[in-house]
């Protein structure tokens, strides 16, 4: 029988599913056996941070806690390895007699030394010591951004003498692995997962923060239909013609990033945000500016969409019906 006091740890995104489940949480156990934690990636957009970070602590009387991974270690060791290959040491053959193109020159090592520094933003940090972005299927940014910090941040309260259910925000019509998770899920040592919205619908999110008399996160009506990264890896194609849209800023960063990361990889690595195909786009060339550019075709990139061009970009735009 667990005999320690329960906290209810809600990691909380600024999406309409994770706010859902933080009022949950709240009118079940009450706000003084509530955590909530915003894993902090760098790639959001500034209404994410303030309806997250002061919005919802406002309208809900409760602290945010703000969770950031770090990598100094890794940047350590990277440029470790890299300073032995700029002075010349030669790089372990691993693919045996093969041709490797991807090869380290002494030059190529001492430029990427040059550049190899932490940001202080944890997404192009991860991006710069994995040498690359991550992609649907090496989606490594949520292991190392997001469940890494609020599993570190959970067994700090576990060590504290709590027992602690992580609450998660998860909705089974969402995708075909989640249709199968559990409602609940014991894990051991302290230590369970609380899935309270599995069953819902995207509009009984909304309708649960309306009850409440919350609002909804602005970008929901500003074209995105997911927020959190601003851009995802695994953004569509309309949100990301709306990020264009509406948030160019946003597409300037990651073609900044997009540059910095290629110089500090390995030589003729292709590095891109997104990778060729993960998005349904075809062609060669997949820098943020090539998929910006399909995001406003139709017919599978071969004709410029003539209708999405005529749209207010000003204009409220919700794929839930929140301009209703």
């Amino acid at each position: 029988m667990n005999e320690r006091p329960v906290l209810r740890v809600v990691s909380m995104s600024g999406g309409k599913d994770s706010t859902a489940t933080l009022l949950m949480a709240i009118e079940l156990h009450g706000r003084e056996s509530v955590r909530a934690v915003f894993a902090d990636t760098g790639n959001e957009d500034s209404q994410t941070y303030a309806y997250a970070l002061e919005y919802l602590p406002d309208a809900l009387g409760i602290n945010v806690d703000v969770v950031k991974a770090d990598f100094a270690d890794e940047f350590a060791t990277k440029r470790a390895n890299l300073a032995r290959l700029a002075a010349g040491e030669p790089e372990a053959d691993v693919y045996g007699t093969r041709e490797f193109k991807y090869r380290w020159t002494p030059e190529a090592a001492a430029q990427a030394l040059e550049l190899l520094h932490p940001t202080g933003v944890p997404f192009l940090d991860l991006c710069l010591v994995r040498g690359g972005f991550p992609s649907r299927k090496r989606q490594f940014c949520t292991q190392y951004l997001k469940t890494e910090p609020l599993t570190e941040y959970a067994i700090d309260l576990i060590d504290q003498g709590y027992f602690v259910e992580s609450w998660q925000g998860v909705r089974a019509d969402e995708s075909e692995s989640r249709r199968w998770l559990p409602s609940y899920e014991w894990r051991g040592g302290h230590y369970a997962i609380e899935r309270p919205i599995l069953h819902w619908t995207a509009a009984d999110t909304f309708e649960a923060a309306a009850a409440y008399g919350i609002k909804p996160n602005p970008l929901y009506t500003q074209g995105e239909s997911r927020v959190g990264c601003m851009p995802c890896i695994n953004c569509g194609k309309a949100d990301l013609r709306a990020i264009a849209d509406r948030f160019p800023e946003h597409i300037d960063k990651i073609e900044r990033w997009e540059r910095l990361v290629s110089q500090a990889c390995r030589p003729l690595s292709p590095v891109s945000f997104f990778h060729v195909g993960t998005q349904g786009h075809s062609g060669n060339a997949s820098t943020i500016r090539d998929v910006v550019e399909w995001s406003r075709t139709t017919r599978g990139g071969r004709q410029f969409d003539l209708l999405g061009a005529l749209e207010d970009p000003k204009a409220c735009a919700s794929s839930y019906g929140l301009c209703e």
